[in-house]
């Protein structure tokens, strides 16, 4: 026999990434329930079988967790941190505090999902009301079929079926109060401090460049958007592979820890075009969207391929020859390889938390490619170091470049570090930022030090092999060693 909720129980909202007050449906569900609203986050850190975050992710939350506590506060409710597996945790705060609803917006990981329908299955046994919602996509994973009723296993078609549902709806208002539950002492499992968690370094504290960077929570998310659609989205179609200019939207880590939804964004990009706060064009919105499109489709794939990160989508990967090269690997984290682009993205990823994202592909092309060293490596590297490291996009990313992803990019396509910084940093401002030794170099040689008159050299102060590597790799040699191995794929199917 179950006992049955108390009438004056808590609704207990969880939140997970979804790290905002408006437009977050679970939210709004539990403070329009009529009872107090009990807002807890759980830290799992990989108890419940779930991966554990990288470094830049967990330096990234805490910033949010601190936002959506003191905006939680400003309405009258508290957010109470727990850690443990979230398996144990829930179904006890339930049970201690005769809590008779709780609300989540739904995760899309094969543990997340694993673990949320335990609970649920637990909860429901008890005569808990337990409700999820769709927080952190435009459109559910199973709305978006082919006319036969499969998965999408193409962008193309994928976005274009996405699309013909229609336009997503509009995101929910910040809600103007909360009858916040009182915590009571001695309820067990006792709530811990922030602090406790350890999310943030300190010895060494290698995140100030961080700090500098990003604006952690739901504000400076909004703050992000704003200026975005009001002076950086003129362009976009053009200009979104420019690491040199302020051309993309820097929005994805916000998106990553749900302190703005893929709605909000969608409907006031919509709204900024037709106000006229901006002044770009209809080519620059429509790519803009597309690629929250590819966000939605990422997720789409790891629905339906919950291994995504660990597993090649297409097996006939499994039989690269890959090597096993610690000092490339090395040399690649380093930012030591020599081709001054990819060190340039590198660095920009270890100071800042996060990466241009045709740098991405560039950087990524030149682990998987020239050096012929597992993506599953890269994928793990930007997990730790990415700000916006997200399950998703991470992975599909990864084997994207690699040629072994859904709607890939073929193997034979080997991006020259050379030509893709001539095209993209024209002028070497990106490089020049990033790879201060090298700024005194002419445009004509930037990309390409090793090429550089012994004077140009001199009076920039470079003495390749010592205040800047020589290349890694020879970018030809390394081209054709990578063609040689793609062909044992085709001599093996």
């Amino acid at each position: 026999m179950t006992s049955q909720p108390s009438a004056a129980g808590p609704a207990i909202v969880w939140f997970r990434d979804d790290l905002r007050l408006s437009d977050n449906p679970a939210l709004r569900a539990a403070s329009e329930s009529g009872r107090p609203v009990l807002c807890v986050y759980i830290h799992d850190d990989g108890r419940d079988g779930q991966r554990p975050l990288g470094g830049a992710a967990k330096w990234w939350l805490h910033g949010s967790l601190e936002r959506l506590g003191e905006s939680l506060k400003q309405i009258g409710a508290q957010l109470h941190l727990f850690e443990g597996a979230a398996g144990d945790i829930l179904p006890r705060i339930t049970a201690a505090t005769d809590a008779a609803a709780v609300y989540w917006n739904r995760r899309y990981t094969a543990s997340g999902i694993n673990v949320d329908t335990a609970i649920k299955q637990t909860l429901r046994e008890r005569d808990v009301v337990v409700e999820s919602f769709n927080g952190h996509l435009l459109y559910e994973p199973w709305q978006v079929t082919t006319k036969s009723g499969d998965p999408v296993k193409v962008f193309t078609p994928f976005w274009r079926a996405a699309r013909a549902l229609g336009d997503p709806d509009r995101p929910l208002a910040r809600p103007r109060s909360i009858n916040g539950y009182r915590w009571r002492d001695g309820i067990s499992p006792a709530p811990v401090s922030l602090a406790d968690l350890k999310l943030e370094p300190t010895k060494p504290d290698w995140a100030g460049g961080m700090r500098e960077a990003w604006t952690r929570g739901e504000a400076g998310a909004q703050e992000r958007l704003a200026t975005f659609l009001e002076s950086e989205m003129k362009g976009y179609a053009e200009n979104r592979n420019r690491p040199d200019m302020a051309s993309t939207s820097r929005l994805s880590p916000y998106l990553r820890f749900g302190e703005i939804s893929p709605r909000q964004i969608w409907h006031a990009a919509h709204a900024a075009l037709e106000s006229g706060r901006t002044d770009a064009g209809r080519d620059d919105l429509d790519k803009f969207l597309s690629e929250i499109g590819w966000r939605e489709f990422s997720y789409h794939l790891l629905f339906y391929n919950p291994d995504l990160s660990a597993r090649n989508y297409n097996n006939r990967f499994d039989a690269f020859p890959w090597k096993t090269d610690g000092k490339a690997l090395r040399a690649w984290q380093k930012a030591l390889t020599g081709y001054p682009i990819v060190d340039a993205g590198l660095r920009q990823l270890w100071t800042t938390g996060w990466m241009h994202n045709r740098v991405r592909m560039i950087v990524a092309s030149f682990l998987i490619k020239h050096l012929l060293i597992d993506w599953r490596e890269g994928e793990a590297w930007f997990w730790d170091t990415l700000v916006d490291a997200d399950p998703a996009n991470n992975a599909a990313s990864w084997q994207w470049v690699a040629g072994s992803g859904a709607d890939a990019a073929p193997y034979f396509r080997i991006f020259n570090p050379i030509g893709q910084g001539e095209k993209f940093d024209p002028e070497g401002d990106y490089v020049r930022h990033w790879v201060p030794e090298l700024a005194m170099l002419p445009n004509r040689v930037i990309h390409r030090p090793w090429d550089a008159a012994p004077h140009e050299l001199r009076r920039a102060n470079i003495e390749l092999g010592k205040t800047y590597p020589n290349p890694f790799v020879d970018h030809d040699a390394a081209r054709t060693r990578a063609l040689e191995a793609f062909q044992t794929l085709k001599s093996a199917a």
